[in-house]
């Protein structure tokens, strides 16, 4: 999917750039676009030099910038003459989360809010943060911060009332090919000989979306998001037993017992924000619920109002993944295939 050349010719900073969506997001700009300077912004050194092997800074206009969200001094530095920023760093693992949870305060709402600080300061022209389904009535730690993160920008708007810039969120569920994502996890024991997959629940549902969905929906709310509307993509849901099925070998379900802090259920919509969510089509919009000007939006003008008491989540959803769609994702994202890699843009 490409959008309007809106991207070309600007400076695009990207937090967690070393990250899965991060690398994705980059050979994207590279691929479709003609930015006039990408700047990966991470704290891991080891992984800018492993991305930097890939684009490299004499053959792209990829700059690699060493810095922590937790510091806003290093983010104003990192922001001079950047247009975009797309906010992906955060802390993430649940069970190190909920046993060091100032940590995440830290990173994925102070972070946060740093951000929006050096934004404001630096004449940004827009932010989109990218967050997460487990933002919605969270019941762990990683869910509230990025809760937390999500009320930020949207709160962050009201400095900017008669200045050209726009904070926006997208949110999306699980992304099969992430690090620590259930179908490389599941991979990895078939290959080395296991015969049953773990299942904490046999009724589980999750929603999957793939990376470049990911990428495409950010795009759009780069190219569509007005300030403080959070977008959410219309993605297929599928049953955690039938994903047993779809892997080679044909498998056995060990259910294990769900997990503390883990949901039946994924919610990306609640039925609470249902109220001002807008369906655009392709994907959904919450417009902001503290709002003098909704009547203006476009996605009031153009979108349809969703029915009192809906909800978006992945067991009311009303698409779902076929087993064959389901073999042929686990075949691509598991590694049993023998396709190019996404950094084949580089080449």
């Amino acid at each position: 999917m490409k959008l309007s050349s809106y991207l070309n010719n600007k400076s695009i900073l990207v937090t967690g750039g070393t990250g899965t969506f991060g690398r994705a997001f980059v050979a994207r700009l590279l691929k479709d676009y003609e930015p006039r300077e990408i700047v990966v912004f991470s704290r891991d050194e080891f992984k800018q030099f492993e991305m930097a092997q890939v684009f490299s800074q004499s053959r792209f206009p990829v700059r690699y910038f060493l810095g922590d969200i937790r510091d806003r001094e290093r983010l104003l530095r990192a922001f001079n003459g950047i247009d975009i920023v797309v906010h992906a760093a955060a802390l993430k693992q649940v069970p190190a989360l909920e046993a060091n949870p100032m940590e995440a305060v830290k990173t994925n709402i102070i972070g946060a809010q740093n951000i929006i600080e050096a934004a404001l300061d630096r004449n940004v022209k827009r932010v989109i943060g990218v967050s997460t389904d487990k933002a919605v009535s969270p019941s762990n730690l990683y869910g509230a911060t990025k809760l937390a993160m999500e009320k930020l920008l949207v709160a962050a708007n009201t400095y900017t009332r008669y200045r050209d810039i726009g904070f926006s969120v997208v949110r999306y569920g699980n992304v099969t090919g992430s690090r620590g994502s259930v179908i490389p996890f599941w991979s990895d024991l078939i290959r080395r000989g296991e015969t049953t997959l773990p299942v904490t629940d046999a009724r589980m549902t999750r929603f999957l979306i793939d990376l470049e969905g990911g990428v495409d929906l950010v795009l759009r709310a780069i190219d569509h998001a007005e300030p403080g509307e959070i977008f959410i993509p219309k993605i297929p849901s599928t049953r955690m037993m039938d994903l047993v099925k779809a892997f080679p070998g044909s498998p056995e379900a060990r259910v294990v017992g769900i997990r503390p802090g883990e949901k039946l259920h994924e919610v990306l919509i609640s039925e609470d924000e249902g109220r001002h969510t807008y369906d655009m089509g392709t994907h959904f919009v919450i417009v902001p619920e503290f709002d003098d000007r909704r009547a203006e939006r476009h996605a009031v003008k153009a979108g349809s109002p969703m029915p009192e008491g809906f909800s978006y989540s992945s067991d009311n959803n009303d698409d779902w993944l076929t087993h064959e769609s389901l073999v042929e994702m686990v075949r691509m994202v598991g590694g049993f295939h023998t396709a190019p890699a996404l950094e084949a843009v580089a080449a």
